[in-house]
């Protein structure tokens, strides 16, 4: 068979996800397995949000191509201008539209690392220059040495905060000064937002903000992601969009969770609060990265500890193929009872 040419930069690796919890109950012989390797809110999204996904029956129509009602809402939860509010395939599917119209071959997007691998993968598709920076060895935050990195080439900076898979935020001055210098567009994926004790109050001309109803509101399978625009990004971003990006049932469900914020909340609070009783207990046998996510990451003194707690029924997610990573951990926050799992098969391992 005679194979079509693949553009050389689009050689990436193909993604490998975590095993499923049948496979590993198929392995290891095991009658319960826990994941804690995805960042799900472990509780679900909201009844009133289920149901509305399963009531919308219309599934021979199209969707309404502006999404008003999903945008009217998303501004009100905000607090964002609804003109330059815009819907797409989660924060992946804003990010993927940006780089359609901003990275032609050759041109430079800063990455602070270690953080989520995909940005690398759109560079690379779009046949884009990577220029990495390091994060401080203290809390991994993003250090002044950035602004060695922004160069008159630079036509994009990724800044994910809360930061996966370190967990940290970054300071609102810095994202500023970085905004401030580079004629480039800064791009902030906060999925993880609704997690964290602060919200960066930053909008400038060259400034997206990518949110999520993936992580908090829990519909992760439905794919809704949205985003602020500065305003003369709006059209152009329409334009490149993909027709429809999301379905009619999904956003009825995003609709209805963003009207019973409540469950939202009540989710977030019990999740912080076992995100800090584990990592009280994680720093009884390593050192564990403060987290501002629903998820904690440490480095693991041994090489095999993912195996080792698969073993045991617990999936975590290895990050040793996320650049500027090695031995690395990132484990979700789950219900207690699975959470309690992980801490019993962590110290089984460690202890």
């Amino acid at each position: 068979m005679t194979s079509l040419p693949i553009r050389e930069c689009a050689r990436i690796s193909k993604y490998v996800p975590g095993k499923s919890v049948e496979e590993v109950k198929r392995m290891y012989g095991l009658e319960r397995v826990v994941k804690l390797a995805s960042n799900e809110n472990p509780y679900g999204a909201s009844p009133k949000a289920i149901e509305a996904f399963k009531s919308y029956s219309d599934l021979h129509i199209y969707p309404d191509p502006e999404y008003r009602k999903l945008r009217e809402k998303i501004s009100e939860y905000t607090g964002w201008e609804l003109d330059r509010v815009v819907v797409a395939a989660g924060v992946d599917g804003v990010l993927e539209t940006l780089f359609r119209l901003l990275i032609d071959e050759g041109d430079e997007v800063v990455i602070p690392i270690p953080t989520f691998p995909y940005y690398h993968n759109l560079t690379k598709m779009h046949c884009g220059r990577e220029v990495l920076v390091k994060r401080s060895s203290d809390g991994y935050s993003i250090d002044d040495s950035i602004f060695d990195a922004i160069s008159e080439k630079t036509k994009l900076v990724i800044i994910c905060s809360p930061n996966n898979p370190t967990g940290n935020v970054e300071s609102e001055k810095l994202v500023r000064e970085i905004a401030e210098s580079t004629k480039g567009v800064v791009f902030l994926d906060e999925a993880y937002i609704e997690f964290a004790d602060k919200i960066i109050d930053v909008d400038l001309d060259n400034i997206v903000i990518a949110r999520t109803f993936s992580k908090a509101f829990g519909l992760a399978n439905l794919r809704i992601g949205y985003a602020l625009l500065p305003e003369w990004l709006v059209d152009p971003f329409k334009a490149a969009s993909t027709p429809f990006p999301i379905s009619t049932p999904a956003e009825r469900a995003a609709i209805a969770a963003l009207e019973d914020i409540k469950w939202m909340l009540d989710c977030v609070e019990r999740i912080r609060a076992e995100r800090e009783r584990v990592y009280k207990e994680i720093r009884k046998f390593v050192e564990v990265n403060p987290s501002q996510a629903n998820f904690l990451f440490f480095r693991s003194p041994i090489n095999n500890l993912a195996e080792e707690l698969l073993k045991r029924g617990i999936i975590v997610r290895d990050c040793s193929s996320f650049i500027g990573c090695d031995s690395h951990i990132r484990v979700s926050i789950g219900k207690p009872d699975e959470n309690d799992m992980f801490l019993k098969a962590l110290k089984e391992v460690l202890g």
